[in-house]
C-alpha cells in the first residue's frame, strides 16, 4: 500500500508515473529504511522539509547498490505527483540548492519539452557547488550547472533514463519556443543602454563639437568593460553550439557503434548457422555410409550362407548317387556265377564253422546286455550325459 501510486495521479507519457523509474531502481529504493521510515505519508508540503535537509545528490550506491535519499524523495514525488506551480517553485528557491535540482529533475521527467527548456535554461547561471555520491560510495564535487546541462544534453542523470525531449531548435522552427537568450545578453544590452544616457546627459552640458567629440572618444576603462562584456557573449554562444554538436556527434557515433555491433550479430548467426549446416551433413554423410556398410556386410552373408548352403546340397547329392551306385554294384555282382560260386563256399564255411559263430554271437550279445560300470549306456539321455561329465572329472557315476 506504501508503494502504490495516488489514485488522483494522471499517467505520465503513457505510463505509471512510478513507472519512468527502472524497476531494478525502484525495488532498491522500497527496501532502503529511508524510504521506509523518512517517506512515509509524506505530501506536497511536508515533502520541502525534507528536501531542505538533503546535504547531496546521487543515484545509487554500494556493492549492493543502495539507493541515496535525493533518490527516495524524487519517487515520493512521482508517487504523489504535485501540482506544477510546487514544482516550479522548488526550480525557483535560491536559498537550498538541492531543493532546486530535485525540482529540475522531476520536471525533466514529467514535463513537456517547452516547460523543460523554460524553467531549466535559466540554471545555466547557477554556479553553486554540490556534492555528489559516486557509484563507490565516495563524494565528489559538482555543480548546479554541470547537472542541468546534464539533464538536457545526456539520456541518463542519477542512474535513471531520462525521457527523450526533441531539439531546441526544433521546438525553435516550430513557433513552441523563442530563441534562447543568454542573460549575458541582457547584461550587455543593460550597459549600452547606460552609456547612451550618460552620453547624452554629458552633451546636455556641452557643445555638440564636444559632445560628438565625447562620444567618440570612449574612456579606456569602458571601452575595456564593453570588450568583456562582448567576449563573454560570444563564448556563452559558441559554448551552446559546441555543446549541442557534442552531443549530436556522440549520437551518431553510438548510432554507428550499434550498427556495427548488429552487423557482427548477424554475421556471427550466419556463421554460427552454416557450421551446423555443416556438421549436420557430415552427420547425415557419415550415417549414408554407415548404412550402406551395413547392407554390404548383409549381402555378403547372405552370399555366404547361400553358398554354403548350395555346397552343403551338392554334397548330398554326391552321397546319395554314390550309394545309388554301390547299391546298383552289389546287386549285379550277385547275379554273376562266380557270386553263385562265392557264396556256396561261404555256406559251406558257414555249416563247418557254424558252433563259432553261433558262440560268437551269443558272447556279443551277453556283453550288450551287460551295463557299462560308468552309467554311460543309460537309457535316459540326460543321465547318460551327466554320467559321461562325471567320469571325465573322475567321479562316480549316478545311481539310479
Amino acid at each position: 500500500m506504501a508503494n502504490r501510486t495516488d489514485p488522483a495521479a494522471k499517467s505520465v507519457h503513457g505510463t505509471n508515473p512510478q513507472n519512468l523509474v527502472e524497476k531494478i531502481l525502484r525495488s532498491k529504493i522500497y527496501q532502503n529504511s529511508y524510504w521506509k521510515e523518512q517517506c512515509f505519508g509524506l505530501t506536497a508540503e511536508t515533502l520541502v522539509d525534507k528536501a531542505m535537509e538533503l546535504d547531496h545528490f546521487g543515484g545509487t550506491y554500494g556493492g549492493n547498490r543502495k539507493a541515496t535519499p535525493f533518490m527516495c524523495l524524487m519517487m515520493k514525488m512521482l508517487q504523489i505527483q504535485p501540482e506544477k506551480e510546487i514544482v516550479v517553485e522548488f526550480i525557483k528557491n535560491e536559498d537550498y540548492k538541492y531543493v532546486r535540482i530535485l525540482g529540475a529533475l522531476y520536471l525533466r521527467l514529467v514535463g513537456k519539452p517547452t516547460d523543460v527548456y523554460q524553467y531549466l535554461e535559466p540554471l545555466y547561471n547557477d554556479y553553486r557547488k554540490l556534492r555528489r555520491k559516486l557509484a563507490d560510495g565516495s563524494f565528489a564535487l559538482s555543480h548546479v550547472d554541470e547537472l542541468i546541462d546534464e539533464l538536457l544534453t545526456t539520456e541518463y542523470a542519477c542512474d535513471v533514463a531520462l525521457p527523450r525531449v526533441p531539439k531546441r531548435w526544433t521546438l525553435e522552427a516550430s513557433g513552441q519556443l523563442e530563441p534562447s537568450r543568454s542573460a549575458l545578453e541582457d547584461d550587455f544590452e543593460e550597459e549600452e543602454e547606460k552609456e547612451e544616457e550618460d552620453h547624452m546627459l554629458a552633451g546636455l552640458d556641452s557643445l555638440a563639437l564636444d559632445k560628438n567629440h565625447r562620444r567618440g572618444r570612449s574612456s579606456p576603462r569602458d571601452r575595456d568593460r564593453g570588450a568583456k562584456k562582448r567576449d563573454m557573449y560570444r563564448q556563452q554562444r559558441d559554448r551552446n553550439y559546441d555543446r549541442d554538436y557534442d552531443y549530436d556527434r556522440s549520437r551518431g557515433k553510438d548510432r554507428d557503434r550499434d550498427r556495427d555491433r548488429d552487423r557482427d550479430y548477424y554475421r556471427d548467426r550466419d556463421r554460427l548457422r552454416e557450421g551446423r549446416d555443416h556438421l549436420r551433413e557430415r552427420d547425415r554423410e557419415y550415417h549414408r555410409r554407415e548404412r550402406e556398410k551395413e547392407r554390404d556386410r548383409h549381402w555378403d552373408r547372405e552370399r555366404c550362407r547361400s553358398r554354403s548352403r548350395s555346397c552343403s546340397r551338392s554334397r548330398d547329392r554326391r552321397d546319395r548317387d554314390h550309394d545309388t551306385q554301390s547299391g546298383y554294384k552289389k546287386r549285379h555282382r550277385s547275379a554273376s556265377p562266380q557270386n553263385h560260386k562265392r557264396m556256396d563256399k561261404d555256406a559251406l564255411e558257414g555249416d563247418h564253422f557254424g558252433g563259432r559263430d553261433e558262440q560268437k554271437k551269443k558272447k556279443i550279445k551277453k556283453e550288450k546286455k551287460e551295463p557299462a560300470a560308468d552309467g554311460t549306456d543309460h537309457p535316459d539321455p540326460e543321465i547318460a550325459e551327466a554320467n559321461r561329465l562325471r567320469a571325465a572329472l573322475g567321479l562316480k557315476p549316478l545311481k539310479l
